[in-house]
């Protein structure tokens, strides 16, 4: 007779042992940390013994401890045919879930209008945003695969490269005079917004260097120093003022006519690129394996989801 009553404690075990984390087991399950740990911890005092060690530097970490490496293994396996004998039940309408990260601003300007492509040529594969600022930790199962833009190198992790970026100057086209001709005796009038929001390593120009670029070094106009990088863009839709911003983030606003693009015979590329980022163990998974190259391949047709 099979003891099945245990599958919940066992699928908790398996998931936190992979991922080395409770909150990674969590993510890929849906469910909260503690309730993890618990179901670990009843699992564990069933058994009599501890089945992983937990240490506590940086988030936490978690390793097996002596048979529980060869128990691991078959439950892992019969988890995987559990799921293959429910597929099959469900058929066609069986289902994966890919979980993706990105920035708050990246996500709205740049991912979301072309996540409908991909669920039209991958029909079962759900797709959950995990849309944070902080860099999420992809090595221990916070999220299958990150868009990151920044300098690369990151540890523990696959990055491919995906574009790079520069930095344009935009405004609202309200503030653009009737004719259309927004001169430079226009621009020294207008307000400029200060993104503050750290980039380290990229280069990224300053007002001052725009502005002795523009042979007005001594410019005196006034300042809005925001320290979100969604909030500037706001600010510039909502006619505040003129400000200078990677341009992957508001290539949406432009297409559709939110936001007018200044100086464009000017180009202040940076030392930041976009980058795919997954784990080498998330990047086995057919489902993520299947976003990854998606996204490679349309970033290389240089799609525009505006038709712009």
């Amino acid at each position: 007779m099979r003891s099945l009553s245990r599958l919940k404690w066992l699928q908790a075990f398996e998931a936190a042992a992979r991922h080395g984390s409770f909150t990674g087991a969590a993510n890929e399950l849906g469910v909260t940390p503690a309730a993890i740990g618990q179901s670990v911890r009843s699992l564990e005092e069933w058994i009599g013994r501890p089945l992983l060690t937990r240490s506590r530097f940086g988030s936490e970490r978690l390793a097996l401890i002596g048979e529980a490496q060869s128990a691991l293994d078959d439950i892992t396996q019969g988890l995987d045919r559990l799921e293959i004998g429910l597929n099959k039940l469900r058929g066609s309408a069986a289902r994966s879930v890919v979980v993706i990260t990105a920035s708050q601003v990246l996500v709205m300007n740049w991912l979301m209008p072309r996540l409908n492509r991909f669920s039209e040529h991958h029909e079962t594969i759900d797709v959950r945003l995990d849309v944070a600022d902080r860099l999420i930790d992809l090595t221990h199962g916070e999220a299958d695969i990150g868009i990151r833009c920044g300098p690369g190198g990151w540890p523990g992790v696959v990055a491919t490269w995906l574009m790079d970026e520069e930095m344009v100057a935009v405004c609202s086209p309200t503030l653009v005079p009737a004719d259309g001709i927004t001169t430079l005796e226009w621009f020294l009038q207008q307000k400029l917004i200060q993104d503050d929001t750290p980039h380290p390593g990229a280069n990224a120009p300053t007002w001052e260097s725009v502005l002795t670029q523009l042979g007005e070094p001594n410019s005196k106009q006034g300042r809005l120093h925001i320290n979100s990088t969604a909030a500037v863009i706001l600010a510039a839709m909502g006619g505040r003022g003129i400000t200078l911003v990677r341009k992957a983030l508001v290539q949406q606003d432009l297409d559709l006519g939110h936001l007018v693009q200044l100086f464009p015979e000017y180009a202040w590329p940076i030392n930041w690129s976009y980058y795919l980022v997954c784990s080498a163990a998330s990047l086995k998974r057919t489902e993520v394996r299947a976003f990854y190259d998606w996204v490679l391949e349309d970033v290389g047709k240089g799609y525009n989801p505006f038709g712009a």
